[in-house]
């Protein structure tokens, strides 16, 4: 009985183990693994928020989208969310392995647009805003923001100033607004206008910022969208949102581009065997003794292939509960015309923690970058043009360095005087070097009142600290020298920019009444002060070159404005929308009677899709009307204090000699005492659409945007001021036209996704009135567009009342029966029997009338394509390449041989016809700008980094009927434009 008890005990013992093990083991966590993609692109989505339902466990996917994570029990449901994706819930499943795929939410993924002075909800926009994220960047190696942006938004032109490094870009919105004045839209970078003004030893503004740490961009085209910006919103706001850190677990990132760039082509010259031909044919005996025997092609010996590479490591995450994002950037750039170097290194720092139960949200934003930078002299890209290919390169005399040079011994420097100099030794001859440094930064706290939620007080301090300096230095013996004593003369700039914004911001939803209201009133306070430094000038041995001791070692010309704003956004029943803005302006640079301004805008919208009989179609996914009227301003292009009577110290060369020393003058400076705001009012007209479940999405605007008392520098009555021309309001232009973008989405599967988009532009330019007195038909109009190749300012455009402006301003070619250009022979347009400037034909403009946009991006499981096309249509330019050296004269006209223009072999002229309208050509042109092929390994190095390989070509082709080298110039005159090279990329990204 006892041995029967003791087995029923042990039993009993051996099964509470068993279960109790069972238990232990069952409440063992489990570790869940997957990967979540988008289903988009089929791309892993990193800081996706994973979180076991009903619990606080939870976890955030890595760089290349997987996840782990433990579940006590291995059961249970997973939440997938992540801003712009609907949200999924799944449950583990028995292999505890789950790969997510999240769909884009159309109303989440662009819920939030950054707009003037805080946010507002993507459907209760009004105006014209367009938003450019990461996926539909530019690729390749890029040195400047703005190239990222190049044919992805309709209205908006940007054209590259060249293939110097660095070299920026010209940007137009909707045509640009002013004549005098600056055209160039305004920047905001986290909540810091930048100036247009440019940095000292740096060839573009924008070039400090590192385009890698550039999140989107917001792009306000239209007043009731940029009228919140007054007085510096006439040509558009473009707004620069930069990445912040993520909350989580620490996240590395490492970039790097590495580039060859390479010259597509040349500019078309003779050689040197055709140089002899036409001298021996048409020179004479001194001529031809200066025949060289080479045939030198200086352009091969200006350029070189350009090497760049492009370095960036992030580092991003968050330390209790401070998210945080470091990144730094170095960058070097060789430069295909010789001598041409850009280093350039940059940090940003980023936190964003929020504090009191999310009440109170702050942003810091650090940035800066330094940039060591060797111009080349780029009157070698005209020299290498023109200079004669008999000569050889080098001389076996000592002097000028050894290069060849057209010599004089008449002369106190040896050389033939006012001709250009050998290509070569123009290059390595003038060092300019400059180290600019530049930091932008602010700090924004947004506070939710605790007694009242839906209000917000934000606060908004930053600056915009710039110091350029550098300096130029020829050596004495160089043939470039100006006093055959070189020189070594430094500049240095400093700028100081400070901006603080105060603002309230009140959210309510009204559920009874079916609205909503978005309000927002604020004060803004901005301060330009800019220190430039007067130096002496010195020779090329380092001694002071005489009387050129500066009156003031420095001046410090600054600028302020005070403003007042505020925004209404009122929706009704999610279907009529009202956007109301204010802004009143007051500027230093008017005097206190006309220093304020009133800068007002309206918009309306009617969401049809929200009506009921449209809510449940299926065919129609969005539809939205809009209609807008507001007013912006322009101050730029002025002087600081132009409208008072002021005394400035008068150039060295108009200097009083008494006795042996040289005294500069104080004399009175030009002013406009009623100078006033130039004001833009635009209208605008809107339609967003989408089909098909936005499988097909776009919008089209028409806009007419009407410029008065336009800023426009004007001759002066004699007797009436202080200087021949001066700035006046005087005068009024329009741009209309028409924008256009459509985005198709065909295939969109786990494995396959392809989506491309196209963009249009129409822009039609026409001034009303350029003078005092109205239609004033006295007045020819202003003109434009610098040519070389006379004596003096001559210029090939003009812009005229009842006209586009930059047109072409030259006299009609008339041709033989064979089609040739007759030299001197021009159409007499008044009859008189005389060919004089009264006979000068308004013919081509020089700004495009429609240009297009096209991006299209494929992927495959790990592969993606993508590229973008860029074409200008309409678009003529002055050849004058041609127009300058493409005659007999150019050859041997001079005191020394010069290259000249094969256009010479066609018309045979025998001296400059500058202003015939024969060189003026068809400029349109199709360009793929990019092309872009990457590949992604997934998890390499056994462990959780992801690995991401990229291939990209830049400046690929060029479609035009265009004869010079590049058809894409902004000014309208191509005269030896700086190449714009192809580039060849291999990127990689590598984040842990």
């Amino acid at each position: 009985m006892r041995i029967f008890t003791f087995y029923v005990k042990l039993n009993l013992l051996f099964t509470l183990f068993l279960l109790t093990t069972a238990t232990l083991q069952a409440q063992q966590p489990v570790t869940v693994t997957g990967m979540v993609k988008a289903a988009s692109d089929n791309l892993g989505i990193p800081g996706v928020s994973v979180l076991l339902k009903g619990t606080k466990t939870g976890a955030v996917t890595g760089p290349d989208g997987s996840f782990s994570l433990k579940v006590p029990e291995g059961k249970g449901i997973l939440i997938f969310s992540f801003v712009g994706y609907k949200i999924q819930e799944l449950p583990i499943p028995a292999s505890h392995n789950l790969n997510v795929v999240l769909a884009d939410d159309a109303a989440a993924l662009s819920e939030v647009v950054v707009v003037g002075y805080g946010t507002t909800r993507k459907q209760d926009l009004t105006g014209s805003v367009t938003v450019v994220g990461s996926k539909d960047f530019q690729k390749g190696s890029i040195t400047t923001p703005e190239q990222m942006l190049a044919g992805k938004v309709a209205g908006v032109a940007i054209t590259s100033n060249g293939g110097q490094p660095g070299s920026g870009s010209t940007i137009r919105i909707r045509g640009g607004s002013s004549l005098s004045a600056s055209n160039d839209p305004l920047f905001v970078i986290d909540g810091v206008p930048l100036e247009v003004n440019g940095v000292s030893g740096a060839s573009n503004p924008l070039s400090f910022i590192n385009p890698n740490d550039i999140e989107n961009f917001t792009v306000l085209k239209d007043a009731s969208a940029a009228a919140i910006y007054g007085a510096r919103a006439a040509n558009g706001v473009i707004i620069i949102t930069t990445k912040k850190g993520i909350s989580g677990d620490l996240k590395v990132g490492f970039t790097t581009v590495n580039s060859l760039s390479r010259i597509i082509a040349q500019t078309d010259v003779l050689n040197g065997d055709q140089i002899r031909e036409i001298v021996n044919a048409n020179g004479t005996a001194a001529q031809k003794a200066k025949l060289g025997t080479f045939n030198t092609n200086w352009q091969d010996l200006i350029y070189q292939d350009g090497l760049a590479t492009d370095n960036n490591l992030s580092i991003s995450g968050g330390v209790k509960g401070l998210p945080y994002r470091l990144s730094l950037g170095y960058q070097n750039q060789r430069g295909i015309l010789r001598t041409d170097e850009l280093e350039k290194t940059s940090a940003a720092f980023v936190l964003n923690p929020t504090f009191f139960d999310n009440h109170l949200k702050l942003d810091i934003n650090l940035k800066g970058s330094m940039q060591k930078t060797r111009f080349a002299n780029t009157a070698a890209i005209g020299g290498a043009v023109s200079f004669d290919p008999s000569q050889a390169v080098y001389t076996n005399r000592p002097d000028y360095l050894g290069y060849y040079e057209w010599l004089d011994y008449t002369t106190p420097s040896g050389l033939v005087n006012l001709v250009g100099r050998n290509p070569v030794g123009v290059l390595e001859q003038v060092e300019n070097r400059a180290n600019p440094l530049r930091s932008i930064g602010n700090i924004q706290l947004d506070y939710k009142f605790h007694f009242l939620p839906e209000l917000h007080a934000n606060v908004n301090a930053g600056y915009d600290i710039a110091n350029g300096k550098g300096t130029t230095y020829v050596s004495p013996l160089a043939a470039v020298n100006i006093n055959d004593q070189g020189y070594d003369n430094q500049y240095r700039q400093k700028r100081n920019n400070t901006v603080f914004d105060f603002y309230l911001n009140y959210v309510k939803v009204l559920p009874t009444l079916k609205s909503r209201i978005d309000a927002t009133a604020g004060y803004s306070y901005n301060n330009y002060l800019t220190t430039a430094y007067n130096y002496a000038s010195y020779n090329g041995y380092g001694v002071k070159v005489a009387n050129t001791d500066p009156a003031f070692p420095f001046n410090k010309p600054e600028n302020r404005l005070i403003s007042y704003f505020g925004r209404l956004n009122y929706s009704y029943d999610e279907r009529f929308l009202l956007t109301a803005t204010l802004r009143r302006d007051g500027s230093s640079r008017f005097s206190s009677e006309y220093r304020n301004a009133m800068f007002p805008s309206v918009a309306l919208a009617w969401t049809l899709k929200n009506e009921t009989f449209l809510k449940d179609n299926k065919t129609i996914s969005a539809l939205k009307i809009r209609a807008g009227y507001g007013i912006t301003g322009q101050q730029e292009g002025i002087d600081n204090y132009g409208y008072l009577s002021t005394y400035g110290l008068s150039s060295q060369t108009t200097s009083y000699q008494f006795g042996n020393t040289f005294y500069q003058m104080y004399r009175p400076t030009a002013y406009i005492s009623n100078l006033k705001w130039e004001q833009t009012a635009t209208t605008n007209v809107g339609i967003d659409a989408g089909f098909l479940d936005n499988r097909i999405s776009g919008s089209v605007d028409m806009y007419l945007k009407k410029t008065t008392d336009l800023l426009n520098k004007v001759p002066q009555p004699a007797g009436t001021n202080f200087s021949a021309s001066a700035v006046v309001n005087v005068g009024s232009m329009e741009n209309k036209g028409v924008e256009m973008n459509v985005n198709f989405v065909p295939i969109k599967s786990a494995d396959l996704n392809w989506d491309f988009s196209l963009n249009a532009t129409y822009n039609k330019n026409t001034i009303t009135n350029l003078t005092v007195v109205p239609n004033d038909a006295n007045y020819v109009g202003l003109p434009g567009g610098s040519i070389a190749g006379g004596v003096g300012g001559q210029n090939a455009l003009i812009s005229s009342v009842g006209h586009s402006k930059s047109l072409f301003y030259l006299f009609e070619q008339v041709y033989d029966q064979s089609g040739k250009p007759i030299e001197g022979v021009y159409v007499d347009q008044n009859g008189d029997g005389l060919i004089n400037e009264n006979d000068l034909n308004r013919g081509k403009q020089a700004d495009p009338k429609l240009f297009l946009g096209f991006s299209n991006n494929l992927s495959y499981k790990q592969w993606n394509m993508s590229f973008t096309l860029r074409a200008n249509l309409g678009n003529y330019v002055y050849n004058n390449v041609s127009s300058q050296m493409g005659n007999l004269a150019q050859i041997n006209g001079s005191a020394i041989l010069l290259n000249a223009s094969p256009s010479y072999l066609t018309t045979n002229f025998k001296t400059q016809q500058l202003f015939s309208d024969y060189y003026v050509e068809n400029a349109s042109f199709l360009k793929m700008d990019n092309i872009n092929l990457g590949y992604r390994f997934g998890k390499v190095f056994k462990t959780n980094a992801a690995l991401q390989l990229n291939a990209s070509v830049q400046n690929v082709f060029t479609i035009t009927n265009y004869t010079g080298l590049d058809p894409e110039v902004a000014s309208g005159v191509d005269n030896n434009l700086y190449p714009r090279p192809r580039v060849f990329s291999l990127g990689l990204n590598l984040n842990f």
